[in-house]
């Protein structure tokens, strides 16, 4: 699967962003997406994922309760809705897929740049 994320962009602190990313192929309902971010000067870390049907969602405790990941199978696209953005959210941001939990996220998009303003 290919992966294209787009949506970045500046915000003020406080704002919200929503980020997409669009898979080419016709599994796409059969992969875990998972969404990710590298802070400047940091390593790449977990934000998020979300299940094949979307049924379920794992969030990394620094987004919880202000990101909200969807998916929709019939577009081969997943979402990542920011709110209340802080400035440490500043980041690029990947997302990613994998077809199991057993397996490591496997297939990256390029990274989309987010950038809080305080």
């Amino acid at each position: 699967v290919q992966l294209q994320a787009y949506g970045g962009g500046l915000v003020q602190a406080g704002g919200s962003l929503r980020l997409s990313c669009a898979a080419s192929g016709r599994t796409f309902s059969e992969y875990i997406m998972g969404w990710f971010r590298q802070a400047p000067g940091k390593e790449r870390e977990f934000v998020g994922s979300i299940t094949q049907s979307g049924g379920s969602t794992y969030y990394a405790d620094a987004v919880k309760g202000r990101f909200t990941i969807s998916r929709d199978n019939a577009k081969n696209t997943v979402h990542l809705q920011m709110d209340n953005l802080k400035p440490e959210d500043t980041a690029v941001y990947y997302c990613a897929a994998r077809i199991s939990i057993l397996y490591q996220f496997n297939f990256w998009g390029q990274g989309t740049l987010v950038t809080v303003s305080s």
